[in-house]
């Protein structure tokens, strides 16, 4: 095996990368389970794990067996054969998600490009010629022009007009603006929306999950396609492996990524009831979809989060997080919210520069989004032990700032 060692990065040495994300000072070269290392050796508490990828932490010993072992094996053959990794690895995920059809691509974007690909093929199916999708304010489904259209923050979209006017926007959880809508607009098709708003600062509709549940009802009624974007949301993060578990509804269309390869690039869309059979042979592709290698990971991650009852870890613990900081930031004039392991805590100001002050004076690695939420996505397996280290760090962090 060959041994390479990257040279240290001089600062005047040029870079090559295309400037399209705000890098911190700071490089990581080793993980283990809720926690990151630097060259030097420094750990750091890891509360954002990937921005919700890692659930099972870093370099799980499980996923990284099967990684490597398959790597040593067999990576790609393409779609145009049979895959019994992709088969048992699709097998699998519909035992957790209750979803009839299975189609694997490689992100959350692609997965959200494949469901609004599905919605039109519905609408065109149904005789509508400009089928229209029902998406929320303050949401995100992804950077594709497709999903950048579909997502509700205007300051990613600056800059890429014209975007497709497929979309109809709504207050996320308002169920009377939806029928207003659906008065207006006779070509619409479907919905998209997520369980909880992740990037939107872990917003949840002010009914709760029952909000799922009033769109189900009404796309019913409509005869619209439900689809629930879980890319976050998915994989056991809120407590339930989909966030939509915490209802006795089922979506038509399902989406997921983040999660579902535990750092491994890969995503998912699914489909029951009438969503099913409306991508055939011809209709949607993708060369690196599902390869052996992803499936493996996939149908890994899922059998460890089962036999390590992961879900159920995340539903204790993370509530127990919640709980702690609402006892213990009584008087910071904060709100706590989420489910499980996906938490934001809303500060009376914006508070970006907490992400700097976490990361060099608490050695925690956080992040704040929607400008005053501090968001936390921790692994779903993160044990009471690891979670009081993070209450003690964070609860620290935020009585100093506030």
């Amino acid at each position: 095996m060959n041994d390479i060692t990257l040279a240290p990065i001089q600062p005047d040495q040029p870079s090559h990368l295309m400037a399209t994300y705000g890098r911190q000072a700071i490089s990581f070269v080793r993980g283990r389970g809720a926690y990151l290392y630097t060259e030097d050796g420094t750990e750091y508490l890891d509360a954002l794990t990937g921005i919700a990828v890692c659930g099972l932490g870093h370099a799980h010993p499980v996923i990284a067996e099967a990684i490597a072992e398959q790597a040593a094996t067999l990576v790609h053959t393409s779609n145009l054969f049979e895959i019994p990794w992709q088969t048992a690895a699709a097998q699998k995920l519909a035992e957790v998600s209750g979803m009839e059809e299975i189609f694997f691509s490689n992100s959350g974007a692609e997965s959200n490009e494949g469901a609004i690909k599905i919605a039109r093929k519905f609408g065109t199916q149904q005789g509508v010629s400009s089928p229209k999708i029902i998406v929320a304010e303050q949401s995100f489904h992804g950077r594709t022009l497709a999903t950048l259209s579909a997502t509700g923050n205007k300051k990613v979209q600056d800059g890429f007009a014209p975007l497709t006017n497929d979309f109809i926007r709504v207050p996320f959880g308002d169920v009377e603006a939806i029928q207003e809508v659906a008065l207006q607009h006779p070509d619409i098709v479907a919905i998209l929306i997520e369980p909880i708003q992740g990037e939107g600062g872990i917003n949840t509709a002010p009914q709760g999950f029952s909000y799922l549940e009033e769109v189900r009802t009404l796309c019913n009624q409509h005869n619209w396609l439900m689809m629930l974007d879980e890319i976050q949301t998915g994989n056991g993060r809120t407590g339930k492996y989909f966030a939509y578990q915490h209802t006795n509804i089922v979506p038509d269309v399902l989406t997921t990524a983040k999660g579902l390869g535990n750092g491994f690039p890969v995503g998912a869309v699914m489909t029951q009831g009438k969503a099913v059979g409306l991508l055939g042979p011809g209709s949607h592709g993708s060369t690196y979809g599902g390869t052996v290698l992803g499936s493996r990971v996939v149908y890994t991650v899922i059998d460890t989060i089962q036999k390590e009852k992961a879900v159920e870890n995340a539903a204790v613990v993370g509530g127990y997080i919640v709980d702690q900081l609402r006892a213990q930031l009584t008087d910071k004039n904060v709100q706590v919210r989420g489910f499980g392991m996906m938490i934001g805590i809303q500060l009376p100001k914006d508070c970006a520069e907490l992400v700097a002050i976490a990361r060099d004076q608490h050695k925690l690695i956080i992040n704040v989004t929607a400008g005053s939420v501090v968001r936390l996505l921790p692994p779903i397996n993160m044990t009471q032990a690891q979670a009081d280290d993070l209450l003690e760090r964070l609860v620290a962090l935020i009585n100093n700032y506030l």
